[in-house]
């Protein structure tokens, strides 16, 4: 509306009207601008079309200009009015800007002045929509604190899911198992215009290949044994929404093809059918596995690729951003004590600690996991310290990270050594991350002297130019 808004002349002099409309028309090819003669006549014309300029006369019988600002900016708090007045007063001036005109135009006008004020009318028009839109976009963008963190990597998302949103593009959501890929297109869903219908997902490998295609496209009655009346697919029972494919890098090539074709044509065939169902959704597809090999194997068509990748995002993993454990550590443990319906669990600060240096393979997913758990073995003082930390490890069989047996114990002092190492990396790592790589500057933030800093670099191995 705001690149195109349209104009609403109001004046009971029927030909200045007409002339202003005329003049108006000239100058501002490609707008709407329309006349009516009465305040009553315009409240009309604005309950059911928005106008980005009010142009009113003062003076007019029974509602005055006055009076219809005052209605239009009720009804329309985005449009922008203009005063026309025989009385060029510095009185009516002020009048008029306390009544809320942007500006004002004494009779006779002249076109010069006319144009003037309009071209002027019409930015401020646009710079309240902008607004508007902003305002907008910072509500939504505050919705991206579902995904909790605050780290420079998560700061970056969230940007990128704000712009992201804004499209109705496909969008390609890539990362490790476990960092909240689906949490993300929800992100993305939520702030979109899509917003008002449904998010349906499905997990593609964890469906036969032969069910894929009907879970999909839907099928007709007698497609095949157990098909006995009609179905809608996803792709149907999504319009209007989102509709997200995990894991597409696992769906079989022969679906593929399929899958191609119903996002170039915007229809879907359903299985049995012999006719095309127009679809109206936004497909988000998310993968853990490295699509470019598997197009390099044949695996993977290319031209589905290119078809999924035209918005692409990266879920960091978690010891991407380390600084976000603690925050995530009390989310969990304040959401999971939630569910349970007692009192949140407190987490120390030498439990925060280790929970920080620990390493998370599974991400965010383990780790939610583990608070879960301590979260369950919490009583008492209602304080998560590192006796019971320790003690939900040996009770996790995959707390070594393979998964396979029972946990090793290491003597005492290379156990210590070992925690201090890892709290110490991901620290550094969490610092050369905030500032950059600017060895200096994390030097400072620490409180250690430039070389000590570069000496601890050097004995964890830690590469700067990663982070610059």
């Amino acid at each position: 509306m705001s690149e195109n808004a349209s104009i609403l002349v109001v004046d009971d002099e029927r030909d200045f009207a007409h002339g202003v409309t005329r003049l108006l028309q000239a100058q501002f090819p490609g707008r709407r601008i329309i006349s009516v003669h009465s305040g009553d006549e315009a409240l009309g014309v604005l309950e059911n079309e928005p106008f980005g300029v009010l142009m009113t006369d003062l003076s007019m019988p029974g509602m005055d200009g006055l009076e219809l600002m005052d209605r239009t900016r009720e009804m329309c708090p985005q449009t922008t009015a203009v005063l026309l007045t025989a009385y060029g007063t510095i009185e009516t001036a002020v009048q008029a800007v306390k009544g809320g005109a942007h500006d004002f135009l004494t009779k006779p006008v002249e076109p010069e002045n006319l144009f003037r004020v309009t071209a002027r009318a019409l930015e401020h028009h646009r710079l309240l929509m902008e607004n508007t839109r902003l305002r907008s976009l910072v509500g939504r963008y505050a919705q991206c604190d579902a995904l909790v963190g605050d780290s420079a990597p998560m700061r970056r998302l969230k940007d990128a899911l704000a712009a992201i949103a804004e499209s109705d593009y496909t969008v390609l959501i890539r990362g490790e198992s476990g960092t909240g890929k689906e949490l993300v297109a929800r992100t993305i869903h939520d702030l979109s215009r899509r917003s008002g219908r449904e998010l349906l997902s499905v997990n593609c490998p964890a469906i036969p290949e032969q069910l894929l295609e009907s879970e999909l496209f839907g099928h007709v009655r007698g497609a095949f044994t157990g098909a006995d009346r009609d179905r809608d697919g996803l792709f149907v029972a999504a319009r209007g929404g989102s509709l997200l494919l995990d894991e597409i890098g696992d769906i079989p090539l022969a679906l593929q093809t399929k899958l191609l074709r119903c996002l170039q044509e915007q229809e879907v065939r359903p299985v049995g059918a012999n006719r095309n169902v127009p679809v109206d959704v936004r497909i988000l597809a998310s993968t853990n596995q490295d699509l470019e090999a598997r197009m390099r194997d044949k695996s993977f068509r290319e031209d589905l690729y290119y078809r999924l990748n035209v918005l692409s995002v990266q879920v960091p993993p978690l010891r991407d951003r380390p600084g976000d454990i603690p925050l995530l550590a009390h989310h969990f443990m304040f959401r999971t004590c939630e569910e349970m319906d007692r009192e949140p669990c407190e987490l120390s600060p030498e439990a925060l600690a280790y929970l920080g240096a620990r390493q998370w393979p599974g991400n965010v997913r383990e780790l939610q996991n583990f608070v879960r758990r301590l979260s369950v073995f919490c009583s008492g003082s209602g304080v998560v310290d590192m006796a019971l930390v320790r003690f939900v490890e040996s009770q996790t069989s995959d707390s070594s990270g393979t998964g396979q047996g029972a946990p090793s114990v290491s003597p005492y002092k290379e156990a210590k050594a070992a925690v201090v190492d890892d709290f110490t990396r991901a620290y550094v790592e969490n610092l050369l991350t905030v500032t950059s790589g600017n060895v200096s500057e994390a030097a400072r933030i620490s409180g250690l002297s430039r070389v000590a800093l570069q000496k601890i670099i050097k004995r964890l191995g830690v590469g700067v130019a990663r982070f610059r």
